[in-house]
């Protein structure tokens, strides 16, 4: 695996690009996926190009089943529109998609994630004075609640994985991993399990089934478990065994760099447009 910089070749992958192939594995043909904007958008199109050509995909702007040729810069991309089976309101994908159950996976990236795998996409620091703003929670908060279950995408890096998120824009299981426990039945019909894998550059993680703190399960070519403690902001457990993810294959990894190149060269000639 080569670092995220120079050229490489068919099989010489980058990070990023073992993240994004092993990502695009987890989505199985036919699932319904609300997909975020980002490297999650980058991992379900790549699966509906590759193993996955049925995945339903629909974007937070009311596009169902869309089938983009190239990645969407935003929710609002005249593609999504263009190759959708549908297009509808947003108060009906929210109202009778999601919340009526019929999402299977929420995608989602984030800012910050913690142990119990709630992110944070609102700001760092104190709420009243803080550091940075974010963009906010736009559709995450409720993907991550009333999905049947939610894939998280993000780079691994001590400032994003910390113990406590600085605010909790979408919930994953709390600040203590229980807020999903002894719901009320008639509370536990309408949201989903919360997060159940995340995917990073360096490992796969998911929650342990008792205390639901994120656990390493299987490890990426070339990293060590030192890497993945010292990129991980509190004391990371790993499964007794975990196992080696598998390597990004020769084919998957070209379709990645083709949608690209394609995606690149389709915004720039647009951004050529507009300047003339």
């Amino acid at each position: 695996m080569s670092p995220d910089h120079g050229n490489t070749t068919a099989h010489d992958y980058t990070a990023t690009e073992m993240m994004t192939v092993t990502a695009s594995r987890a989505l199985t043909n036919g699932t319904t996926c609300f997909v975020g904007i980002g490297l999650p958008s980058e991992a379900a199109n790549l699966a509906r190009l590759t193993h996955a050509p049925d995945t339903v995909l629909i974007y937070e702007s009311g596009t169902l089943q869309t089938r983009p040729d190239v990645l969407p810069l935003s929710i609002g991309d005249g593609e999504l529109c263009d190759t959708a089976l549908s297009t509808v309101s947003v108060p009906e994908m929210f109202r009778y998609w999601l919340q009526g159950g019929r999402v299977d996976v929420g995608f989602l990236g984030t800012a910050q994630i913690d142990r119990y795998a709630n992110l944070n996409t609102t700001l760092i620091g104190d709420y009243r004075e803080p550091k940075v703003r974010l963009p906010g929670g736009g559709g995450a908060p409720e993907i991550a609640t009333n999905s049947r279950e939610v894939f998280v995408m993000i780079k691994h890096s001590p400032r994003a994985f910390v113990e406590e998120v600085d605010f909790i824009t979408s919930l994953g299981f709390g600040r203590d991993g229980r807020a999903r426990d002894d719901l009320h039945p008639e509370t536990a019909r309408h949201i989903g399990r919360g997060p159940t894998l995340v995917i990073t550059d360096l490992c796969l993680m998911r929650p342990d089934p008792d205390t639901h703190e994120l656990v390493v399960t299987s490890i990426h070519p070339g990293v060590t478990r030192e890497q993945i403690v010292d990129a991980t902001g509190w004391p990371v457990r790993f499964v007794e065994s975990p196992e080696a993810t598998p390597e990004p294959s020769e084919h998957e990894v070209s379709t990645l760099r083709e949608l690209k190149a394609r995606t690149e060269r389709h915004h720039s000639g647009h951004h050529e447009e507009k300047s003339a």
